[in-house]
This record gives structure tokens, C-alpha cells and sequence, in this order.
């Protein structure tokens, strides 16, 4: 296949989007299942009873208020995509007991818990004219009613599963025309089904629909990882376990919900931008009051109140979760200290509200409850950050620091702040990077050597890689009869000793399948379903290698068209090969005559500049066509070759340049190795 077949743009998006190829057959280890992950040993069992003790479990409000208020479910909902692909199946998680109480030793009883929650689905009353649709994607898509209609809040992530939500609310609670839509932030799990709901109206009701969402949205939203993007996506694929099989030894969820759903992305063009806290909005009869939370959970967001329900909706603010400081997919660390000025703000600001709903989740009722969630979330930032700050400032290093941090007794006695997807080990360790950066002061850690050069080295000193895996398996069987604590401590040691010897020797077959085994391990004990599924995607690539495809940005085409196309050629600066560029110098122009916008790339000392030009500014090479054009170019729906000599655009200048300069671009897959070289 050509590199141009293949589409010029890097993979992006990585909430979105994140695909696998075709595996080899499942390990044969003893007493593994069929994709390979080994039997939970005797020490995982005993360090997952022990949390039983340590969670008030004999609790069962959260069980009633995800249950409360429930119209009508479709208890085996399966949504597929256009070309029949499933992207959607409720009776996936099956094996989950209803009230999350029979944990089986391959999963911590806490995250088996949340697990639990997350499956119940259907759709909800949450207080009078107030709705949700739960559990038919990884968000909640809400729906007020107001004078004349809908207004609905957050359409899920895909075309497929929005629309499959939205006409089942109709068939419960009757047509009504939508009047707005609510983007509460920019990720994508909150807009990108959009088009699942614009499908479904009338052409009177799009050309009257208010789409309103907090400034900055259509920025954050459509340039999201499109620097990033290929390293992102294939870290997304470990985050969400998408590789990995629907059960008791596999993926659960991922704690926020039970997953993302990967459809059809798109967006719309808001009519109405909020920009300043104390923003009052009247929408078709419903006065809304905002405040501004951009720059906590995403870079452009907000919540906000109903005066007359009495309901603050806290969008990602706060949810049942301790949420992530810094995401394990990758991305700018969130400041702790703002995160938790904003979930007091809105503790005071909106301290009438007798309900909460969110973009996840279930609702809290009663004021006093509310209340008393708020402070909880609000003071597990704060404390994150106050005693990560502390200890930095004695000296601690991060690895100390997330080893000794642990929540106080009166911010540990209820779940909804647990570590289900953000923990207290990572957040720590991105305040100490928020504030200083990679480096611990340790000279030895200025200019190591690359992993693979100091993993020959250690394993060499430490007699070769037979050694070591001989103790190492000694230690293995050894863990299993430990304690719980003594156990876990035991496999977290062996994990990064194998990984040693793997990134040593990427061949050796006989320490990838004991380093696998120890990250069954460490998964099956994780009470955050993403350390869950990094460690079971792990264990599952040391079995099965690397995916054969990644992502394919061809279902991101409705998302792209809306992208400025500047940040088109931001991405292909930083996909530049300066080896291929070293002493060449071109100057490449396109010309969108939809747009009718110009933009100069200039190609000097292996570096690329993009600037907005005249369409008559002379340049080597010039391209005219029209911005969907130019995106089925990217994504490979369309070829360079092809439309070089079709009549979908025109060309000028030299055609052996412009075939050149996209030469130099890499094209990343998304696939590269993580746990081996």
C-alpha cells in the first residue's frame, strides 16, 4: 500500500478514536483463558478481600439513586454502526452480578463495585421536566423541558449511539421539537454525536436550534492531540482496553462509564458562546445560570443551574470518581488547586440546588447531600495538591510522594471520590510535574541512557537474562503465598525487573510470558480501571504483539471538516522528517476556493513555517481545491496522485516538488511497540 492510499494525516483524537487489528491465538499458559490472561493467584485473591474491609461496601445509596427515577430500559440494547460493524452491546458486561457484589478474584472488588453502577442504563426522571439517558455511551445525555420543546445537554459521542438515545426517549416521553443543545465542554464524548440528533429534525427546527457551549469550544474541541495525536491514540488503545475481551479477567469498564462509543464523530457550530461566570441565558422559556470552569477537567467548559428546578448540572466538574489530574492516554496536566476553587464556587454559587446531574454518572438528591459530595471532591484536590506540594518541598521525589500520599479517614469513608479512574498515586505525580517539571534534581537522571542501551547493561551485570528470569520466576511463585500488601509489592518489583530483560532481549519469549503474567496480576488488583486495562493491554500485546492496524481518521471526516485548516499544517510541521528535509528548501501554497483562503508553506533548515497568504504569492508549488477535498486527502479517501490529474482541482508549478515535500511527511499508524523496544 502507497504511503498516499494510506491518507497524509496522523492519526488524531484519541478520545474518540482508537482501533485494533486482527491478533494472533491465545498463550498457552496453564490455566489461562482464551485470550491468554493466567488465573488470579492466591495473594491477588487475598489483597482484593482485604479492600472489602477498607470501603464501607454495606452502603447501597449509590444503588438507589442510579436505580432511582428509571421510565424504561431496553435491557439487551445493541447499537451498529452504518456499515453494520457493533459499536455498542450492553449484554457485553453480563458477567457484572446486578448490585455488584460478587466480586471474583480477578478484579478488585471496589472497581467491580463502580463496574456495577455503570451497567445500569435506560432512561431516568430526574426531578420534574428533568431527564437523562444513561449507560448508551460513555456520557449521559440530559433533556429539559422548556416551553415549547427539548433542550438537550451533551449528545454522547456517536452519530449512532446518540440517535439510538434520542429516539428512545421520544418513543417514553413523546415528539418534541429540540430548541437547544448544550455542549457542556470539548471533549468529544459531550459533542460528538451531534449529528445523531440533527438528523431527526425538522429543517425548521435546525435553522431555529440555539447550539450553545462555553468560548473557546469549537477551537478545543476540533484541535484536541492533533499534535500528538499518533502517540495518544495508540496510548488510548491501553487506557480503554480496546483489545481487550468483555470479562471477568478483561476489561470492566472504565470507571467514568463503561466505555467509548466508536461510531460516526461530529460537531456543530454554536450560535451562543458563554464566556464569563454569571452568565443568565433564557432558552426557549428556561433560565440557565453559568459558570466558567475552563481549565479543570477541559480546557473549555462550563457548568450550570436551573433556577426553577433547582438543579445544577456539574458537567465534568465533579463526578463519582476521583478524575484525572493528568489522563494515562496523554495530555496537558490540570491544575489541582483551580479544579478545586471551582467545585467550591459552585458549592456556594448555586447552594440552593436540591439535585445534581452530570455529563457521567448518577444524580444526588437533597441539599444537604450535595453539600456534603461537593466538599468531599472539592477537598480531595485540595488536599492532592497541598500535601504533594508539602512533601515536594522536603525534598520527596514523585515516586515517594504517590508511594506514602493516601487520602485522610474523613475523605476516605464513601466511593464517589475513589480512584476508579484518576488516582491519588498519578495525581500526585502530575502536581509535582505541574510545578517542576521531569526532573527530580538527581544528576543521574539528566542524561540517562535510552531504555534499551540501560536494560543490556543491567542485565549483563546482573549475570544475563537466565539469571535473572530464574529468579525472578522463584520470586513469581513465591508472591502468590504472600500476603496481600507483601504480594502486590513483590509483583510491582518483578514488573520492572522483567521489563528489563524484555526491552534487553525483545525476543525472549520465556520473560514475556512471565511479565505478562505479573501484569495480570497487577491489573487484576487495580482499583482504577485504567491501571486495569494498561495492565491487562499489556499482558495482551507481551502475548499477542502489537495491533496490525490503528486508527483510521476517515470517521473523524465530519469532526475535520470543521478544523481550521491552519491546524492541518501545524500537524505536518511536527511529522517533518529532518533527516529526508536536511538542505532542501520549497515553498508549497494552497488555495481553498471554498474558504478563499491562502496558506504558504515554507520548507528551510528542516523546518516547517505555515503562514496565510495571497492567493497570488509565487511559491513552487501551488494546490487549488476545496477544503473537503483537501480532508479526503488527509484521511486517505482521496489520493495525491490521483487528484494531482483529476479535475477536482488545479494544479501550478511542479509536480515532482509537491510529490516530493509529501514524501518527507511521516505517516504514524499508531501502532508503534510500548512493552517491547
Amino acid at each position: 500500500m502507497s504511503a498516499t492510499s494510506r491518507g497524509l494525516l496522523a492519526p488524531m483524537f484519541v478520545t474518540a478514536i482508537v482501533l485494533a487489528g486482527c491478533d494472533a491465538g491465545p498463550d498457552s499458559l496453564s490455566g489461562s483463558n482464551s485470550a491468554g490472561h493466567s488465573a488470579p493467584s492466591a495473594s491477588t485473591g487475598k489483597a482484593n478481600r482485604q479492600v472489602l474491609s477498607e470501603r464501607p461496601f454495606d452502603n447501597r445509596d449509590d444503588f438507589e439513586n442510579a436505580r432511582r427515577g428509571l421510565i424504561a430500559q431496553d435491557p439487551d440494547l445493541v447499537i451498529d454502526r452504518r456499515d453494520g460493524r457493533e459499536i455498542w452491546n450492553t449484554t457485553d458486561y453480563a458477567f457484572i452480578d446486578r448490585d455488584g457484589e460478587q466480586s471474583p478474584d480477578s478484579v478488585n472488588p471496589s472497581l467491580w463495585r463502580q463496574a456495577a453502577l455503570n451497567r445500569i442504563h435506560g432512561l431516568f426522571k430526574v426531578t420534574d421536566g428533568l431527564y437523562q439517558i444513561r449507560g448508551y455511551d460513555l456520557a449521559n445525555m440530559s433533556i429539559i423541558e422548556s416551553d415549547s420543546g427539548w433542550i438537550l445537554v451533551d449528545p454522547l459521542t456517536a452519530r449512532e449511539t446518540a440517535s439510538k438515545a434520542f429516539l428512545f426517549a421520544r418513543e417514553q416521553l413523546g415528539e418534541q421539537p429540540v430548541r437547544a443543545i448544550l455542549f457542556t465542554h470539548s471533549h468529544i464524548d459531550h459533542f460528538g454525536g451531534v449529528q445523531g440528533i440533527l438528523q431527526h429534525l425538522s429543517e425548521e427546527e435546525r435553522a431555529n436550534l440555539r447550539v450553545i457551549a462555553p468560548a473557546g469550544f469549537e477551537e478545543e474541541a476540533t484541535s484536541e492531540n492533533i499534535i500528538a495525536g499518533p502517540a495518544m491514540s495508540r496510548r488510548a488503545m491501553f487506557m480503554y482496553g480496546k483489545r481487550l475481551d468483555r470479562d471477568e479477567r478483561g476489561y470492566v469498564g472504565t470507571g467514568l462509564g463503561k466505555g467509548p462509543a466508536f461510531g460516526t464523530f461530529g460537531i456543530a457550530e454554536p450560535t451562543d458562546l458563554v464566556s464569563e461566570t454569571g452568565t443568565e441565558l433564557v432558552v426557549d422559556g428556561v433560565t440557565m445560570r453559568f459558570q466558567m470552569v475552563s481549565g479543570s477537567e477541559a480546557p473549555a467548559e462550563f457548568t450550570f443551574y436551573l433556577p426553577e428546578k433547582r438543579a445544577f448540572c456539574g458537567a465534568e466538574l465533579v463526578s463519582h470518581n476521583l478524575h484525572n489530574l493528568y489522563t494515562l492516554r496523554g495530555a496537558k496536566v490540570r491544575d489541582a488547586r483551580v479544579w478545586s476553587a471551582y467545585i467550591e464556587d459552585a458549592r456556594t454559587r448555586f447552594a440552593q440546588a436540591d439535585v445534581y446531574f452530570g455529563s457521567h454518572h448518577w444524580p444526588v438528591w437533597g441539599r444537604e447531600n450535595i453539600q456534603d459530595f461537593l466538599v468531599k471532591q472539592r477537598d480531595t484536590y485540595a488536599f492532592i495538591h497541598d500535601q504533594t506540594v508539602r512533601m515536594m518541598n522536603r525534598g520527596a521525589t514523585p515516586r515517594e510522594i504517590a508511594e506514602k500520599l493516601q487520602l485522610p479517614p474523613t475523605l476516605n469513608e464513601e466511593f464517589h471520590n475513589q480512584g476508579y479512574y484518576g488516582t491519588v498515586a498519578h495525581n500526585a505525580r502530575a502536581v509535582y510535574q505541574y510545578y517542576m517539571g521531569w526532573f527530580t534534581g538527581n544528576p543521574a537522571q539528566l542524561n540517562p541512557l535510552p531504555e534499551t542501551d540501560s536494560a543490556k547493561r543491567y542485565v549483563e551485570m546482573m549475570g544475563g537474562a537466565g539469571k535473572v528470569l530464574e529468579r525472578a520466576r522463584q520470586d513469581f511463585d513465591a508472591a502468590a503465598d504472600m500476603g496481600g500488601n507483601e504480594g502486590r509489592t513483590t509483583y510491582r518489583w518483578l514488573a520492572e525487573l522483567l521489563n528489563q530483560v524484555i526491552f534487553a532481549e525483545p525476543d525472549n519469549e520465556d520473560a514475556k510470558r512471565l511479565l505478562a503474567n505479573v501484569y495480570d496480576q497487577l491489573g487484576y488488583q487495580s482499583e482504577s480501571a485504567p491501571w486495569r486495562n494498561f495492565y491487562l493491554t499489556g499482558a495482551y500485546e507481551l502475548r499477542h504483539g502489537s495491533p496490525e492496524e490503528g486508527l483510521k481518521p476517515a470517521m473523524m471526516r465530519e469532526v475535520l471538516l470543521n478544523t481550521p485548516v491552519s491546524r492541518f499544517f501545524d500537524s505536518m510541521a511536527v511529522r517533518l522528517n529532518a533527516d529526508d528535509a536536511e538542505g532542501k528548501h520549497l515553498t508549497i501554497k494552497f488555495t481553498f476556493t471554498d474558504l478563499e483562503q491562502s496558506y504558504l508553506l515554507t520548507l528551510e533548515n528542516s523546518v516547517l513555517h505555515n503562514r496565510k497568504s495571497r492567493p497570488d504569492t509565487p511559491a513552487d508549488a501551488t494546490l487549488m481545491l476545496t477544503r473537503p477535498m483537501f480532508v479526503d486527502l488527509l484521511i486517505g479517501k482521496a489520493g495525491l496522485k490521483e487528484l494531482l490529474f483529476s479535475d477536482d482541482i488545479h494544479f501550478e508549478g511542479s509536480r515532482l516538488d509537491l510529490i516530493g515535500f509529501f514524501s518527507m511527511l511521516d505517516k504514524p499508524e499508531g501502532r508503534f511497540n510500548i512493552v517491547t523496544p
